[in-house]
């Protein structure tokens, strides 16, 4: 890995990497705290776990739509920075202050706010990418980016759930506290070149952003970005795409959580086990995708990996039903995070290719805004349908959901691609 990141010869992108590894290592272990303290405070219950979770997805619906605009005029470093320590903050205020309390509100709300910054976070790290490689290193660097996600949810897994097993959620948000300020250090500790390296004074900078707004309203532009988003064919399929693979994520989340601890009879050793095996997967095939990517059209990747891994979760699902053996869950857990990671370094590095620089921020916010109505949609109908459905049938319908897109779009993009050639020829 190290060997690789050498190759950019970018000390900037190397420190990005480091941040995002470290910051998303802590976000693993607070995943579990906040899993854990649902589970003691209702035990069972899909749908209070789904009401926390989507206090981290709103922020998406309200900040989201102006985040992109404002990255794309701010420093990104900057943002970047400032996200992070004050996300350290608001995580750390929940061990010390509200845990106390038996009240879920003031959690609720630290996690929303904690989540409205992340809103202007995302945008800032996917739009500082193409500012530190090169445009030929674009695939690779997207393939890091997203392999430190993979390797931050193993450790994060393993880690969170041995933390959280022996000191409780407060262990758990003390930890992703402090990833948060060294990945700010990190972040701060680099060097921007050209454009980033020149904005002497915030002052000035702050009025001459208060009469861009004047002059041109951040409502405006996001209406830009939508009809440039329309205009561009492939940016709309890959925001059809994310839109799909979030929905069975949605769908799948909260579901899988109770259908793992009732069908091995645990709250999150097991859960914790197989999170592992599933990030080990994703880590694979993100990495093979990232060596060996640029030899397949992106639109085979994306929807090769559909109907991959629709097979698999249905196999996972029918499986562990009739025979919960933690062994053969790992394996298929390993599989199917190996079918579906390739999707996300396709769907990122296609959009940046096809993307101005000046309009990437709005771009990656509405894709974020896409993405997460597709979670946050099928998170509550099948927390609602675990009630009175088998939790095997929900998992084994999205995986008979995505195969079936993933056939049908990859028929109908091949005949696409074949009536443009026809065209072309005439």
């Amino acid at each position: 890995m190290i060997k690789i990141l050498k190759q950019f010869n970018s000390e900037n992108f190397t420190r990005l990497w480091w941040a995002q590894l470290i910051s998303q290592f802590g976000d693993r272990v607070n995943q579990m705290a906040l899993i854990g303290l649902m589970a003691e405070r209702s035990p069972g219950s899909a749908m209070q776990l789904a009401k926390l979770l989507s206090f981290t997805i709103i922020p998406v619906f309200i900040i989201g739509p102006i985040a992109g605009v404002y990255v794309d005029r701010w420093d990104r470093r900057t943002t970047l920075f400032v996200c992070d320590f004050l996300r350290g903050l608001l995580v750390l205020s929940i061990p010390f202050v509200f845990l106390k309390q038996d009240s879920m509100v003031p959690i609720y709300i630290t996690v929303f706010l904690a989540f409205c910054l992340s809103r202007f976070y995302v945008p800032a790290k996917m739009s500082i990418v193409p500012d530190l490689v090169h445009n030929e290193h674009l695939l690779m660097a997207n393939s890091l980016l997203t392999t430190t996600g993979m390797i931050a949810f193993v450790l994060g897994c393993a880690v969170g759930g041995f933390l959280v097993d022996r000191t409780g959620a407060r262990g758990g948000f003390i930890c992703d506290a402090i990833t948060f300020f060294i990945s700010g250090i990190l972040v701060f500790s680099m060097r921007m070149p050209g454009k980033f390296k020149n904005i002497p004074s915030k002052i000035l900078q702050t009025g001459k952003e208060v009469m861009t707004i004047i002059r041109k309203s951040a409502i405006q532009e996001m209406k830009e970005g939508v009809r440039y988003l329309i205009g561009h064919k492939e940016i709309r399929l890959i925001m059809s795409m994310l839109f799909i693979l979030l929905s069975a994520a949605g769908a799948i989340y909260v579901v899988i959580i109770v259908f793992v601890q009732q069908s091995f009879q645990s709250v999150t050793r097991d859960l914790g086990i197989l999170a592992i095996f599933l990030g080990a997967g994703l880590f694979l095939g993100v990495l093979i995708y990232g060596r060996w990517g640029q030899k397949i059209p992106w639109y085979k990747t994306i929807f090769l990996c559909l109907m991959s891994g629709g097979m698999m979760l249905m196999v996972f699902a029918v499986s562990v039903y009739h025979f919960p053996r933690i062994g053969v869950a790992m394996a298929l857990s390993t599989l199917l995070g190996l079918m579906v990671g390739p999707v996300f370094i396709a769907a990122n590095a296609v959009t940046h290719q096809v993307c101005d620089a000046q309009m990437r921020g709005k771009v990656f916010s509405a894709l974020e805004i896409v993405i997460h109505l597709a979670f946050l949609i099928a998170m509550f109908v099948s927390s609602y349908l675990s009630e009175h459905v088998e939790r095997v049938w929900i998992l084994t319908g999205v995986g008979v959901i995505l195969i079936l897109v993933g056939v049908v779009g990859f028929i109908r993009f091949q005949s696409d691609l074949a009536l443009s050639k026809e065209k072309g020829h005439n």
